[in-house]
This record gives structure tokens, C-alpha cells and sequence, in this order.
């Protein structure tokens, strides 16, 4: 036999049983056993200077081989570790999300341990690893944090401890299986916020104005101290005797009315803007606007489509009706197909018959798209109050600015007759075009009696919002 083969065959005795001790109970090697098996190596190539010194050598390796065997022995075994986890089982798309991880140690013996939890690389662990020193029978909890970078439902399938032996020549990689389900919504933060800029008038710092038109909204609302803006005729005399201080009353719109959202999750709300999908801010404003609506006693209803239509829920009132819209919204997301409008709307008219304020959230980049909407969103005018929400690409807006400042062609696009690639006039020029067309596609809608909001993704909130209310108070529904 070939001295090649004879170290081939020594080769694969080694290797064979590290691999069947990863495979098989997940023990692996670690640097102070390659450190050690390196004495011996280099003793080995002294035997070609020294051939006496062989039986020495073969001492040496049986030495280190009995330390490392002997140090294989003292090992964890699964039932010496405990983990759990204990965290909420919903959470809110980047918004920090605290998990906390109690490791128990029940042997008698101290471990210096990993602690790595398996999430997503989604989720954004912060940190990632932890390294502990369990004393013998204690427990130790640590606190993390998840930052989700996107919306669904996500599964925390296990905890994984490692832990090395008592001389650190071998570590140990135990799964404890701790299977936790995380439903990531939409931010909700607005919500809460919105709540309390109600309560104390301020909700002119998130944008939306109060519209009132006196002596068209007959509902009452609230008492309210008297202003010199208000019309006296409102003034409560009672209510001003009793306090000593001048007091009117606040009437509000009519209320049960409907509003359906027609939310697009096809191909043209894949682009991003400010880190998100043109989906996710059409969804955060969506269910603004549902917090709002359903506040004032209106019912709110969800369809989401693409090819299909995905989730339907039908418009109710009720602030238990907020829970179905996030359930229904939080795990959809834009594909790259072509959006079936007419399938939408032939859905929508055979299950909401009744007047409604429906709201389409959707793009137009082609003139194919802008005709469909155009045409499906025409056909709802007198039985609906058709309401089309155009996102814009602000990159468009922003590819006019600096050919403005350049003032002219460069002069190399000037002596050669050729458009190039990194020239700003001439992207600036392509801009103009486009946005042109998008400007007379809604002013076609808007003569035809559609209603039109053409808004930043990063800026639909407050808008949307404002024309809500601005609906209401015309009496427009």
C-alpha cells in the first residue's frame, strides 16, 4: 500500500468520528484541541531526524488522545439546562419588542454557556448572543430586543445552548425547543397618539385639522368653553349658570354612514418609500383612518386584492371591528402580478350595496393601469362616493430640482446630440413627462366626479385623514 493511501486512510479515521459526533449529538471540536493536537504533529516530524525517538512519540499521542477521550466524558447533557421563553405574542412593525430568556442549570457544576435564541433574521435580535456563567443549580434571566423589519406572523422555534467541557477541548450544541407564535402589525403607535391629541384638542400637531361648518351638523357632541370664533346661538345658558363660565355646545356630523377600502396589493405597491413598501404606508393610514371613522360611530370595511381577492371584511362600526381590520391586513404583502381591478370592484358591488365612501389605495405608472382605475372608479359615481388615493414616486418630483439649478445641457450632451445616462436635464425632462401625464389622468378623474388625493406614501396620514373629515362636514355621504 502506497504511503498516499496509508494517509488517506489515517486521515478519515480522525475526521469519521468528529463527523459522526456533529451529526449525531451535535459535539464539536473546539480551538484548544487543534492547539494540542499540534504537540503531537510536531513531534511526529521529529522522528525522521530522531527514528529512536518513536516510542516516545506514541506515548505522547496516547497521552493525548486518553485527555481529549477523557475530556469528551464531561460534556452537558441535555437534562442538566431548562430554557424558557416569555414574551408578547404581538408586536408592532419596528417598534422595539422585549423577550426575556431564563436558563436554569441543574448540575452541580459551573458552566460558562452561549445562549443564542433562533428568530428570524427579520426580527433583529439585539443582541444576537449572550455569554453566561451559570453557577451550579442557579438561574439566570436575560432581556433582549426585537426590531421587526416587516409585518406577518413569524415563529420562534427553540433556544440554543452552547456549552463546552470541563478542559474546553469539546462544545456542545443542545436545542431546547420553546415554540412562541409573533404576529408583527402595523405600527399602532399613531393610534394611541391620535387618542391623546384628541382628548386634549392638539390633533393639529399630527397634521389634521378640525373642519366644521356651523349650522349644518346637528348631532350633539360635547360641552366646551366658549370661544370668541363661536356662534352665540350655541351658547348653553344652563350649563353656563351652573359653571360661571360662558359655555357652548359642539355638534357633530351625522354618524353609521360606511367607508370600504379597496387596498391594492399588487405589483405597483412594491416600491419603497422611506424603508416601506408603498403597502405598508397605504395599510398604516388605512387603519388610521378606521380608528377615526369608527370613533365617530361609522362602519369600516377591508378589501384586499391583486390577482384576487384575498381577505374581505365587511363594513362594521364598532371599535371591535379594528381587531378584524388588523388580523385581515397584517400579512399581506405586494406580489408581482397584475392587479385585477375589475375583479375588486365586481366583488365589491355584488356584497356593498348600500352608499359608501370607497377609498382605492393604489398606483399608476402606465397608462393601462390609469385607464382601469379610472374606468371602474367612474362607474361607482352616484351610487358611491368614489375616492381615489394616488401615491406618488417623490423621486420624480425630486429629479426636476437639480436640472433647475443646472440650468442647461452639459456640454457634452450639447456637442454630441446624445441624451446621456447621468445628465439631470435630461432625466429631469423624462420626469416632466411623466408627471404631466399623471396630472391630466387626475384631472380626468376629478371632472368625471371621482375625488382625487394624490400625497406622498410617507405623508397619506394626515391628508387622508383631513379629506375624511372634509367629506363629513360637506355632507358629501
Amino acid at each position: 500500500m502506497s504511503d498516499l493511501a496509508v494517509t488517506l486512510l489515517k486521515l478519515c479515521a480522525i475526521v469519521a468520528p468528529l463527523l459522526a459526533l456533529g451529526w449525531a449529538w451535535k459535539i464539536f471540536p473546539r480551538r484548544p484541541m487543534v492547539l494540542l493536537a499540534l504537540v503531537p504533529a510536531t513531534a511526529t516530524a521529529a522522528i525522521v531526524i530522531w527514528p529512536e525517538a518513536v516510542w516516545g512519540v506514541v506515548a505522547m499521542d496516547l497521552a493525548c488522545l486518553a485527555c481529549v477521550a477523557g475530556d469528551l466524558l464531561t460534556l452537558p447533557r441535555r437534562r442538566h439546562f431548562s430554557v424558557e421563553r416569555r414574551t408578547a405574542h404581538v408586536s408592532s412593525l419596528r417598534k422595539p419588542h422585549h423577550v426575556a430568556l431564563s436558563v436554569n442549570n441543574h448540575a452541580r457544576r459551573v458552566f460558562s454557556v452561549s445562549v443564542r435564541d433562533a428568530v428570524d433574521a427579520e426580527l433583529q435580535p439585539t443582541p444576537s448572543q449572550f455569554e453566561l456563567t451559570l453557577p451550579g443549580g442557579a438561574k439566570t434571566t436575560v432581556d433582549y430586543r426585537l426590531r421587526a423589519s416587516r409585518r406577518g406572523p413569524f415563529t420562534l422555534p427553540a433556544v440554543h445552548v452552547c456549552a463546552p467541557s470541563r478542559l474546553g477541548f469539546w462544545q456542545r450544541m443542545l436545542v431546547y425547543p420553546q415554540e412562541t407564535k409573533l404576529c408583527v402589525y402595523p405600527d399602532m403607535q399613531q393610534l394611541s397618539q391620535y387618542a391623546l391629541l384628541a382628548r386634549t384638542d392638539r390633533l393639529n400637531l399630527m397634521g389634521v385639522r378640525r373642519v366644521r361648518r356651523v349650522g349644518q351638523d346637528h348631532d350633539f357632541e360635547r360641552l366646551r368653553d366658549y370661544t370668541p370664533d363661536d356662534n352665540y346661538r350655541h351658547i348653553d345658558w344652563r350649563s353656563t349658570a351652573r359653571r360661571n363660565k360662558l359655555t357652548v355646545k359642539d355638534f357633530q356630523t351625522s354618524q353609521s354612514q360606511r367607508i370600504i377600502f379597496l387596498v391594492d396589493c399588487g405589483r405597483m405597491m412594491t416600491n419603497e418609500a422611506a424603508g416601506l413598501s408603498l403597502l405598508d404606508h397605504g395599510l398604516n393610514a388605512m387603519l388610521m383612518l378606521s380608528y377615526v371613522a369608527l370613533r365617530q360611530g361609522d362602519s369600516v370595511g377591508l378589501v384586499a386584492f391583486s390577482d384576487a381577492v384575498h381577505r374581505f371584511v365587511p363594513p362594521r362600526g364598532g371599535m371591535s371591528q379594528m381587531n378584524r381590520l388588523l388580523h385581515a391586513s397584517y400579512d399581506r404583502f405586494p406580489q408581482l402580478v397584475e392587479s385585477r381591478y375589475d375583479l375588486a370592484f365586481r366583488y365589491l358591488g355584488l356584497r356593498c350595496r348600500k352608499r359608501a365612501l370607497v377609498v382605492l389605495v393604489t398606483n399608476v405608472i402606465d397608462e393601462v393601469n390609469a385607464n382601469q382605475v379610472g374606468q371602474y372608479l367612474t362607474n361607482l359615481v352616484g351610487r358611491h362616493l368614489p375616492l381615489g388615493v394616488l401615491l406618488r414616486d417623490r423621486r420624480m418630483f425630486e429629479a426636476i430640482e437639480p436640472a433647475m439649478a443646472a440650468g442647461g445641457l452639459s456640454q457634452r450632451a450639447a456637442g454630441e446630440g446624445v441624451p446621456p445616462a447621468d445628465d439631470p436635464l435630461w432625466r429631469a425632462a423624462a420626469s416632466a413627462e411623466i408627471l404631466g401625464w399623471r396630472h391630466q389622468v387626475l384631472a380626468d378623474l376629478s371632472t368625471k366626479g371621482v375625488l382625487v388625493l394624490d400625497v406622498a406614501p410617507e405623508n397619506l396620514t394626515a391628508p387622508l385623514v383631513n379629506r375624511y373629515l372634509e367629506i363629513k362636514a360637506r355632507h358629501l355621504l
